[in-house]
């Protein structure tokens, strides 16, 4: 449209009355598409000039944003805002080169509203004339959220309830058999033979430490974690945890290829927890090659995302399984909680990470953990005139 309006205006000498009022009339109704456009949209939009004065305001801002005034066009936007902490944060970020994404003010006007402010430089041929803010009501969505965040937590709650109770029965029973044994033993008799109690108090002395291991482990999983979140490497976490196994690694037969980064770069993480979920995850690739096998370590740099994938060559878990292995209590393992993926996944939602899990049966298994890289740097937006 610009391109044509600068042909137009090289032209206008020569156009006749027709041909200006037409050239006229199509100006007039690209404004007009544009502000139809404008008031339609759900979301606020805000453009504002190198000196913050507003240039253009649709409805849907107006009716969201805390203005302090109806005459708006040509006003100062930070004259022009009710709310102090959004008028702090317009005057701290409305000159910087950065993009300003989704950053979220609650506002408590009558009835509590969540707003979700966004900055982006108004470009022309390359250099920024303003600024356009776009302005988002999430509070219905941040209320699903939430109500979907307590209906979840409440299922899975629900699931290691039951699977606590079925846990604590087994122990609970044999403690209740083994005690029967010593009533009957010591019934009637002034004697008893000492090796036979012994015996019994020391299986009931297991059962209780298998109680208390299972109540640890719900605690685990149940209380919030008090993570201590540090910049670390975790190429050193990892390079630790497979010395520290190299035994046990090459008491299994299992060979192990490392493939790291040569220069990690440093995530938000704590050690304690980190080790844990990696130990885990190490664990039940040994489990799961209990002929021996290869492992497979390493780590990339993916954009933002700091990736460790480990694959083994195991048994594989089948589609039926899949489904159910971040549930407590699962677990295929003749001995086990069932708490270990549990604990891995919860572990690396404190670490603001994921996890992704492939595998075939008779083939091995892969798990990616992913981590958020920080971004120390502000990143600048870059413009090329020639490209617009």
């Amino acid at each position: 449209m610009r391109k044509f309006l600068q042909r137009a205006l090289e032209k206008i000498e020569k156009m006749d009355r027709t041909q200006i009022r037409q050239l006229v009339s199509d100006i007039a109704g690209d404004n007009e598409l544009l502000e139809m456009v404008m008031e339609s949209m759900s979301d606020g939009v805000v453009v504002t000039d190198r000196e913050d004065n507003i240039l253009m305001v649709n409805k849907s801002a107006e009716r969201m944003f805390p203005f302090s005034t109806d005459d708006l066009i040509e006003k100062p936007l930070n004259q022009a805002i009710g709310d102090k902490e959004i008028r702090e944060f317009l005057k701290e970020n409305l000159h910087g080169l950065d993009r300003i994404l989704d950053q979220e003010f609650t506002l408590g006007d009558g009835y509590s509203r969540t707003l979700s402010l966004s900055i982006m430089p108004l470009v022309r041929q390359g250099w920024i004339t303003g600024n356009v803010i776009h302005i988002e009501d999430v509070t219905e969505k941040r209320a699903k959220e939430a109500r979907l965040r307590r209906a979840e937590s409440l299922a899975a709650l629900t699931t290691l309830t039951a699977g606590v109770a079925h846990e604590i029965k087994n122990p609970l029973g044999s403690i209740g058999i083994h005690l029967e044994l010593m009533k009957k033993e010591m019934s009637g008799k002034k004697q008893i033979e000492t090796q036979k109690v012994l015996e019994n108090l020391l299986i009931i002395k297991e059962e209780v430490d298998r109680l208390n291991r299972i109540v640890m482990d719900f605690l685990f999983t149940v209380r919030p974690m008090n993570a201590e979140l540090s910049y670390d490497e975790l190429n050193r976490v990892v390079r630790e945890l497979l010395d520290f196994m190299k035994f046990e690694l090459s008491e299994a037969g299992i060979t192990v290829d490392t493939d790291l980064t040569k220069t990690g770069p440093q995530i938000l993480m704590d050690e304690r927890y980190m080790k844990q979920a990696v130990l885990n995850i190490l664990k039940n690739a040994i489990s799961a090659m209990p002929d021996g096998g290869r492992l497979r370590v390493q780590t990339v740099q993916k954009g933002n995302e700091l990736l460790l994938k480990i694959s083994d060559t195991g048994v594989g878990i089948s589609d039926e399984h899949m489904d159910k292995i971040f549930e407590p209590y699962f677990t295929t393992k003749d001995f086990g909680s069932g708490l270990g993926l549990t604990l891995v996944y919860k572990i690396l939602k404190e670490h603001m990470g994921d996890i992704e899990i492939n595998s075939k049966v008779g083939e091995g298994t892969s798990i990616t953990l992913s981590f958020p890289v920080p971004q120390k740097e502000k990143r600048l937006i870059g413009y090329n005139e020639e490209a617009q």
